[in-house]
């Protein structure tokens, strides 16, 4: 197929925080294909920040997704996009409101993506049911772009220096960080043997360290562990310079965790049945996973001696 000639175009790409972490490498791969291009992100207002920073992008259009049913809100959105000189949608989300936004909102423009009429629909499968990056890679190719970091997001730009932060907690180089939550609608996903991993890479003379958010305060404080939040919480420019600068990173299936996988850091994450590693798309060069049928089957001393490996081939 064709690539679209384009001078405005827009990517869609709600969330979720892990979600937009991985489709970084899927927009560079859009600004290399369109240098000259105005690009735009449309996005909800949690991942303005994240967007702002990004190197690809020019502007932002933020999106609270209010509900289909409230028309004036339809309307206004409406409005908004007819006034945008937009020439080519690139729709990330691939969900029922952006095919609802492309039946409904948007004038005829050249459209990626999955929903029925769209101008560079795919002609073989659901995006969604692609395992990992290639979803996006494929995608791009389907509507006649060339494709080089889609399968490779790199995130490297978020980091910020952490040093001072680092210092005075009394972190050391070298330290490990162990991210033991995830989102509380999916309790599935939390291996419940971080204290116990903690206290014995502790024996064996690594500083663990925790970044909590506000819902995890309660559960990284159970841990025998440095806990990060400086003066409030640790926003995620300052995370990913924690991630960025830890020997190793232990975590759930979670956004930090693909944050610390897309990083480039070392270290795995902890999958029950819950969904498939390789589906996720955070295995990389240096990141793996650690799949079983029950987490709560997974010792900790399991975990630790794959640890204690991975750190000895690092070198």
């Amino acid at each position: 197929m064709q690539r679209p000639d384009a001078k405005n175009i827009l990517i869609i790409k709600h969330g979720a925080f892990g979600d937009i972490i991985q489709v970084e490498g899927a927009v560079h791969d859009v600004r290399l294909n369109y240098p000259d291009a105005r690009i735009t992100v449309m996005t909800s207002p949690p991942f303005h920040k994240i967007f702002a920073r990004c190197p690809w992008i020019d502007d932002i259009f933020l999106d609270a997704r209010p509900p289909r049913w409230r028309l004036d809100k339809m309307w206004t959105l409406h409005r908004r996009l007819r006034a945008q000189p937009f020439d080519f949608i690139v729709d990330f989300q691939n969900n029922e409101r952006t095919a609802f936004y492309f039946n409904h909102l948007f004038p005829p423009v050249a459209w990626s993506g999955k929903v029925k009429g769209a101008s560079h629909r795919r002609h073989t499968q659901d995006p969604k049911q692609i395992q990992g990056l290639p979803r996006f890679a494929t995608q791009l190719r389907d509507a006649g772009l060339e494709v080089r970091h889609a399968a490779a997001p790199d995130v490297s730009w978020m980091a910020e220096d952490v040093s001072a932060i680092l210092a005075e907690a009394g972190v050391r180089p070298g330290y490990i960080v162990l991210i033991p939550g995830c989102s509380a609608k999916h309790p599935q996903k939390r291996w419940p043997y971080y204290a116990e991993l903690a206290g014995k890479l502790q024996s064996a003379g690594y500083q663990t360290v925790t970044v909590p958010g506000p819902d995890e305060l309660e559960l990284c404080r159970a841990l025998p562990s440095i806990m990060l939040t400086g003066e409030n919480y640790l926003d995620w420019f300052k995370l990913a310079g924690v991630l960025k600068g830890a020997a190793f990173v232990i975590g759930n299936d979670t956004g930090p965790s693909h944050l610390a996988a897309h990083i480039g850091a070392r270290g795995f994450g902890l999958f029950g049945s819950h969904l498939d590693a390789e589906r996720t798309g955070i295995i990389t060069e240096r990141f793996g996973a650690l799949q079983v049928e029950k987490l709560e089957d997974l010792s900790a001393e399991e975990v630790f001696a794959q640890v204690m490996q991975k750190l000895e081939q690092a070198g």
